[in-house]
């Protein structure tokens, strides 16, 4: 999965640069976003990702045609990490339980 924590840190800079110098709307904020989900993702760490990917569809959602691929796949990024939330969930209850 390559260096998670390295990729991290630069699409974290990224995004404190880009808030800085582009409007609070701005799509390629989104996209920032979604990147930084993904890293949490790889990582396991899907709350976090969750979150991430929540912010990019709220401003891809402002910003973007409602059909535009990014925001398709921010969506598609979203489900996918809810659905590991609900199978780490149900492992854990199994785990417990047995």
């Amino acid at each position: 999965m390559g260096n998670n924590p390295e990729a991290l840190s630069s699409y974290e800079k990224a995004l404190e640069i880009q808030q800085q110098s582009l409007p609070p709307g701005h799509p390629n904020l989104a996209a920032s976003y979604n990147n930084i989900g993904t890293v949490y993702d790889n990582m396991g760490i899907y709350t976090k990702a969750r979150t991430f990917y929540e912010h990019a569809i709220q401003i891809g959602q402002q910003s973007l045609p409602t059909n535009h691929p990014n925001l398709q796949q921010w969506k598609n990024n979203l489900e996918l990490v809810k659905k590991q939330i609900i199978n780490c969930t149900v492992v854990k209850f199994l785990m417990r339980n047995n």
